[in-house]
């Protein structure tokens, strides 16, 4: 297995595209001007409470206000609360929470009003970004994640991921964490901290420990709404939850974003260091790994398959559907049952990639092809399940219904990722009014001696769609080599397959010239 990770930095986001095999199966978009992230910590104010949802609206400083239900508060919301208190004004060390005495959890079936009143001051964690009209989804339950480990203060629980199917490894790792976590710290031991060593399992919880008391530290002078812990970026925060020994390359475009992972895997992950890699070429980095094509192919609404079926994929407010056909195309020689097996069996593979490329969250119901007998749909459901093991978002999948459907629940922490793979119309630009084609050719050749001749540029290189790249490079005397002898400069002409067909920019080495 060869994973690589590709990381584009643009003006306003940074996308990160994982590839498994040289085929894309998660892609991430993250706005540079964002300012909240799943997993941050505030110190907010209660605004509102909701008796009737059981629920109270929580302002954290931004422009909706985020919810926490009740349920959401966790059964040592009291010891949360009291040890806060203490630490803002001064009675309590922020480090002191393991000398301190934890009250009786708060009642299950209680009320928001027995616990909360408005403009109390409470410490909360973002569970779930802004959805649609939603503002942010909060818990009370905290928790920060490390590499091996995830630090659970006010509790003293140990618990092993599940996937670690060895019970001898986790006995050995439950035991060898009751020995080193400090009183008032629950740990979840991580499946990637499988056969790992005392101390590697040390480090990492003496810095999540750090993390927890640095929090506090700011919480003394902190003046609510504010945010007193932040989670790693996007970037940082799937390298470390990734990167293992299947990756042989992360490649960045962006000098800065290469310096500040460069010193994150030099700390974190010092024998991954080397795979590390910054991307100079004028090719935009997507293009030369052939992830706009993919992105193109995989976004849309109709998804082909190599066999000739296809998946077509519909978003609804209450849920995501999706219908499995197999198009005209099936092997003659294979009966109905086993073509229709077939096809449900690469849509299957198909489908897992598609909620993790698209991170689909809530419910997903899928139509596969009519199947008859019970042991095809059994082998389809069990293809489906091992296809989904990787994907780190909780998950469940029901066995097909009677009526052939596979209804599967997802999380869902952050918007779906919902790019437009359509294209302007090529003539028009979305306008419904349209310039002569004729007069594109005469266009260019203008800003382009504007640029000579008026700006005193040396260096241009033309970027068009593929289709008017051939037109201006192709021939014996082709127009490249026109420009050439007309203003003494070799015009570098390069083709971008996300462009529409009359859409074209000059460059500056990397930088665009604006016309």
């Amino acid at each position: 297995m060869n994973n690589e990770l590709i990381i584009d930095v643009g003006e306003s986001e940074v996308n990160i595209a994982l590839i498994k095999d040289k085929k894309l199966v998660e892609f991430h978009r993250e706005k540079k001007t964002q300012n909240y992230t799943v997993g941050d910590f505030y110190w907010a104010k209660v605004r509102k409470i909701m008796p009737g949802l059981n629920a109270a609206f929580i302002d954290i400083g931004h422009e909706k206000d985020a919810f926490l239900h009740y349920l959401d508060l966790g059964p040592q919301f009291k010891s949360l609360s009291e040890f806060s208190k203490q630490v803002s004004t001064g009675k309590t060390k922020p480090t002191g929470l393991p000398h301190f005495q934890c009250l009786p959890d708060i009642d299950k079936g209680g009320s928001i009003i027995d616990v909360l009143t408005s403009n109390n001051r409470i410490l909360i964690q973002i569970a779930k970004e802004p959805i649609s009209t939603k503002g942010a989804r909060l818990t009370s339950e905290l928790s920060i994640p490390g590499r091996f480990l995830v630090l659970v203060p006010f509790s003293n629980k140990v618990n092993v991921s599940q996937k670690i199917k060895s019970s001898e490894e986790r006995s050995r790792l439950k035991d060898l964490m009751r020995s080193i976590k400090p009183n008032n710290f629950g740990l979840i031991v991580r499946t990637v901290a499988e056969n790992k060593n005392l101390e590697e399992l040390q480090t990492d919880l003496n810095e999540l420990i750090n993390n927890w008391n640095e929090c506090f530290e700011r919480l003394k002078s902190a003046d609510a709404p504010a945010k007193v812990y932040g989670e790693l970026d996007r970037t940082q925060a799937i390298i470390r939850d990734l990167v293992n020994n299947s990756f042989h390359n992360i490649h960045v475009n962006d000098e800065n974003l290469f310096k500040e992972l460069k010193a994150y895997l030099t700390e974190k992950f010092p024998e991954k260091a080397s795979i590390l890699r910054l991307y100079k070429s004028e090719e935009p980095i997507y293009e030369h790994f052939g992830v706009e094509r993919q992105i193109k192919g995989s976004f849309g609404k109709i998804v082909g398959m190599k066999g000739g079926g296809y998946l077509v994929i519909e978003h609804t407010e209450a849920m995501h559907v999706i219908d499995v056909n197999s198009g005209h195309r099936t092997k003659s020689e294979n009966s109905q049952g086993k073509n229709a097996f077939d096809i449900n069996i690469e849509a299957a593979k198909e489908i897992a990639r598609q909620l993790r490329l698209r991170d689909m969250g809530g419910i997903i119901v899928v139509d596969f092809v009519d199947m008859k007998g019970a042991e095809p749909k059994k082998q389809l459901f069990d293809y489906l399940v091992t296809e989904m093991s990787d994907d780190r978002a909780r998950h469940t999948i029901l066995p097909p219904s009677k009526f052939g459907l596979v209804q599967i629940t997802r999380q869902r922490v952050r918007p779906e990722v919902n790019l437009t793979t359509s294209e302007k119309c090529p003539t028009c630009q979305g306008s419904g009014e349209i310039q002569a084609s004729i007069l594109l050719e005469d266009e260019i050749e203008n800003n382009l001696r504007y640029l000579i001749e008026e700006q005193n540029e040396k260096s241009i290189s033309l970027s068009l769609h593929p289709f008017l790249a051939s037109y201006f490079t192709k021939g014996i005397i082709s127009k490249q080599v026109k420009w050439l002898l007309k203003y003494k400069i070799w015009i570098k002409v390069k083709s971008v397959t996300s462009y529409s067909f009359m859409e074209y920019h000059f460059f500056h080495r990397t930088e665009e010239i604006k016309v």
